[in-house]
C-alpha cells in the first residue's frame, strides 16, 4: 500500500509530535529516525510516514541535503504530498533553516507556492495577524524566547521568514480563514499570482487548522507545526483503525533530560518534589575528563529498582549561560548529547525498559546511541507526547521523546506510572 502523505521533521521530538498528530487524525503512522536508505523498512499498510531528522540547527546546506534525501525516499513510497514539520515556536535564525529547506523542497517538487502555520492551540501556540503567540504573550515576550541554540526574539512570522528566503512572503489573515476552505484556496491563488511563494496563515483554534488542512490538500509541499499536520490528516479519509497498542515491557523506568526549557525545568522540579531519585550531571566536569557517566551509573545501581529515576543536564538560563561561556554553545550542547546518549545505552543494558527523554537534540542522541531507526507510534500521555515502541539489542523498549516545552508539569511521574 502506498503512503498517502509523507513528513519531514527537523528534529526527533518534533517527529514524535507530528506522528502523534497524524495518528489522532486516523492515519496509520510510522516514525523513522534519521535519513532513510535502501534498507529502511516501514510497517505494513502505513498511511503516513514521518522522517525525523536533526536538521533544525545544522548548517543550512546540510539541512537541505538531508531533507531532499528524505523527500526522494518518501516519493518512492508513494507520498504525493510532503509536510515539512518545524517547531511551533518557529525555532530558526536569519540563515535558516526553515526558509532554505522549504525552498529546496518546493524546487524539487516543481511547486510554486506553499502555506506555513506553526500554530498548535492545545499547547498554547496561536498565530494572529502573522504574529506568533504563546498563550496570551507574544513569543518574543514569553519564556520560550530563551532557546539555547535559536533564541526567538521576534514574533512577526512574515518578517522572520522573509529573512530566510529570496522569495516573497505573504499573509492569510484570520478573517479569511474564518470564511472557510474556499476563501483560503482563493487567497492562495491570489498570492501565487502576485508572485508570493511562502504564505503565513493565521490560526487560533483547531477548527482553523482543519480549514487550512482541507484548503492545502492539493499542495505538493506544506509546512508548519503538528497542528496543521493534524488538519491535513483529517482531510484524508481514514482507511481503518490505528495499529493495536503494544503493551509496555516490564523493567525499570528512567527519565533523561537535556532540555533547558521552562516546562522541562518545571517537570524536573515536580519529579524532585515527589521524592523520587534524581541526579544532576556536571557538564563542566565531564568536559575536563572526569568520568561523569561512571559516577551516574554507580548512583543508578544504588537506587530502588521499583522507582523511576531522573538523570538530567538541564539548567536554568543563568546556569546554561555560565556553561556556554566556558565551553562555547556548540561544545556545551555536544557534551550534553554525548553524556545522555551514552547513559541511555548503559541504562537499557541494565534493564531500563521505559525511557522518557526530554529535549529534541537529546532525543536524537539517545535514539542514535540505542540504534533505534523506526518506531510504532502509540497513545499520547499529553498532547504531542506519545509513547512509541521499538526493539533493541537488549529487548523491547517503550520510548517517549518529549519536546522540551511540551507536557504537563507532572508528565514525568504520571507517564511512567501509567505505562506500568
Amino acid at each position: 500500500m502506498s503512503l498517502r502523505i509523507g513528513c519531514i521533521a527537523d528534529d526527533f521530538t518534533g517527529g514524535t509530535d507530528v506522528a502523534a498528530a497524524f495518528r489522532r487524525a486516523g492515519l496509520r503512522t510510522a516514525l523513522v529516525f534519521g535519513a532513510p536508505d535502501g534498507t529502511t523498512a516501514l510497517p505494513a499498510d502505513c498511511d503516513a510516514a514521518v522522517i525525523a531528522l536533526k536538521s533544525r540547527s545544522t548548517p543550512a546546506d546540510e539541512a537541505v541535503a538531508d531533507s531532499l534525501t528524505a523527500q526522494r525516499w518518501l516519493w518512492t513510497k508513494g507520498a504525493a504530498q510532503v509536510y515539512f514539520k518545524y517547531c511551533s515556536t518557529f525555532d530558526s535564525t536569519p540563515q535558516g533553516n526553515i526558509g532554505p529547506v522549504t525552498d529546496a523542497l518546493l524546487d524539487a517538487a516543481g511547486a510554486g507556492v506553499t502555506l506555513h502555520c506553526p500554530a498548535s492551540p492545545p499547547n498554547g501556540r496561536t498565530v494572529y495577524q502573522g504574529h506568533l503567540f504563546v498563550q496570551d504573550q507574544l513569543l518574543s515576550d514569553s519564556p520560550l524566547r530563551h532557546h539555547p541554540l535559536n533564541p526567538m526574539t521576534d514574533s512577526a512570522l512574515v518578517r522572520l521568514l522573509a529573512a530566510q528566503t529570496r522569495h516573497r512572503v505573504g499573509l492569510i489573515d484570520w478573517a479569511t480563514v474564518r470564511r472557510g476552505v474556499e476563501a483560503v484556496r482563493a487567497a492562495v491563488v491570489r498570492h501565487q499570482q502576485a508572485g508570493v511563494r511562502h504564505i503565513v496563515a493565521d490560526a487560533l483554534t483547531d477548527d482553523d487548522l482543519a480549514v487550512l488542512g482541507s484548503a492545502t490538500l492539493e499542495l505538493p509541499v506544506v509546512a508548519g507545526a503538528a497542528g496543521l499536520a493534524e488538519g491535513l490528516g483529517h482531510a484524508y479519509p481514514a482507511t481503518g483503525p490505528a495499529a493495536a497498542e503494544p503493551k509496555p515491557p516490564e523493567g525499570r523506568a528512567a527519565v533523561l533530560a537535556g532540555s533547558c526549557s521552562a516546562r522541562t525545568l518545571e517537570q524536573i522540579a515536580q519529579f524532585y518534589a515527589a521524592g523520587l531519585p534524581s541526579l544532576h550531571l556536571d557538564v563542566l566536569a565531564a568536559a575536563t575528563g572526569r568520568d561523569v557517566t561512571g559516577e551516574a551509573l554507580a548512583w543508578y545501581a544504588q537506587q530502588d529498582p521499583d522507582l523511576p529515576v531522573l538523570v538530567y543536564a538541564s539548567a536554568s538560563p543563568e546556569e546554561l549561560a555560565a556553561v556556554q561561556a566556558q565551553l562555547g554553545v556548540a561544545e556545551a550542547a555536544a557534551q550534553v548529547e554525548e553524556l545522555l546518549g551514552t547513559l541511555a545505552s548503559h541504562l537499557v543494558e541494565r534493564g531500563v525498559r521505559r525511557l522518557l527523554v526530554a529535549g529534541g537534540e537529546t532525543s536524537g542522541a539517545v535514539t542514535t546511541a540505542l540504534g533505534v531507526r523506526a518506531v510504532l507510534v502509540g497513545e499520547e500521555a499529553d498532547p504531542g507526547v506519545p509513547w512509541t515502541y521499538a526493539s533493541t539489542a537488549n529487548g523491547d523498549l517503550a520510548l517517549m521523546l518529549k519536546s522540551g516545552n511540551f507536557g504537563a508539569p507532572d508528565l514525568f511521574t504520571r507517564a511512567l506510572a501509567e505505562a506500568k
